[in-house]
């Protein structure tokens, strides 16, 4: 059972961060795939399939074990209409980030039910082994990538470093982050299961904008001292992800009218680099599964599938 939980957290966690992406470079203007369409369509790996979101809807396909392409789809109801002062700047990344990772789960929920189907049409993914692997991608992610630097930058102040200034402190422990995360998603990308998320991933494919995220995570965290104790800078790291997110949003979609700017194409690269690991080249049947969900999001949009530019 342990084992199932270890898998299934992986592939949360890199389903997490493929829709933590989707959020943060969604609602880009088209201009930054190509200036001739019209509209970007977003997209997410989940298991054994692909969630693509248009405009107004979003679809899931899955590849069940009977071959068949299981499919979930609905229309997208932004809470910024309704809420006209959730599209401020910055708050309006905030909100985005948020309704994408609510969608991102419940697409992961709805895969990870569906791809384990038996013959019977019953899901062999207990409640208890989907709530398990959230739990421990939770404990990961938290432990992982966010206590295991902040208390290894903390010893290096405390043993190496007692002057330490703010910017030092944070830009050691971002880049500790930054480390831990590219090692673990190397590492999960010789697992078997997770390489078919990553093949998924191809089939969908997006640029990656980290090193904004990053940056501007260390210049946000250099706002508290670095001599506060440590668990107020571990709660910082946690509710500072919001503004993080709605500055990073604001930032990607600067960049994207300005990827003729030889500065905005060279932050660009590091998540061209992480690409060649979390995209894997899909097979035929893989991307038939990617066709049928960017074919249902698009029924939501009048629009020709041909003009939308997919990210």
């Amino acid at each position: 059972m342990l084992r199932s939980w270890w898998t299934g957290a992986a592939k949360l966690i890199a389903g997490a961060f493929n829709a933590t992406m989707n959020g943060l470079t969604s609602s880009m203007p088209a201009a930054a795939a190509d200036r001739n369409v019209d509209m970007l369509i977003g997209g997410q790996a989940v298991l054994e399939g692909v969630m693509m979101r248009s405009l107004t809807g979003y679809s899931v396909a899955v590849r069940q074990p009977n071959g068949n392409v299981a499919i979930k789809k609905d229309k997208l109801v932004s809470i910024a209409k309704k809420y006209p002062f959730l599209k401020l700047p910055v708050l309006r990344g905030s909100v985005v980030l948020i309704q994408s990772l609510v969608l991102g789960i419940r697409a992961l929920e709805y895969s990870a039910s569906v791809s384990s189907e038996n013959e019977a049409g019953e899901t062999e993914m207990s409640g208890w082994a989907i709530a398990g692997s959230m739990l421990m991608a939770l404990a990961l992610a938290v432990g992982v990538f966010i206590l295991l630097p902040l208390g290894i930058t903390n010893a290096i102040r405390h043993w190496l470093a007692p002057a330490m200034g703010n910017l030092t402190y944070n830009v050691i422990d971002g880049v500790l982050r930054a480390l831990f995360f590219f090692v673990y998603i190397l590492s999960i990308s010789y697992m078997k299961e997770i390489r078919r998320v990553f093949q998924y991933h191809g089939a969908e494919h997006k640029t990656v904008y980290t090193l904004f995220v990053m940056a501007i995570s260390i210049l946000v965290f250099s706002l508290v001292p670095s001599t506060m104790p440590f668990a107020v800078k571990f709660a910082a790291r946690v509710v500072l992800i919001p503004l993080i997110a709605g500055l990073a949003y604001e930032v990607i979609r600067f960049s994207a009218r300005h990827l003729a700017n030889p500065v905005c194409r060279a932050l660009t690269r590091p998540g061209m680099w992480l690409q060649k690991i979390t995209t894997k080249e899909p097979d035929d049947s893989q991307l038939e599964v990617a066709i049928v969900a960017l074919r249902e999001a698009l029924a939501y949009d009048v629009i020709v599938p041909e003009q939308a530019a997919v990210a």
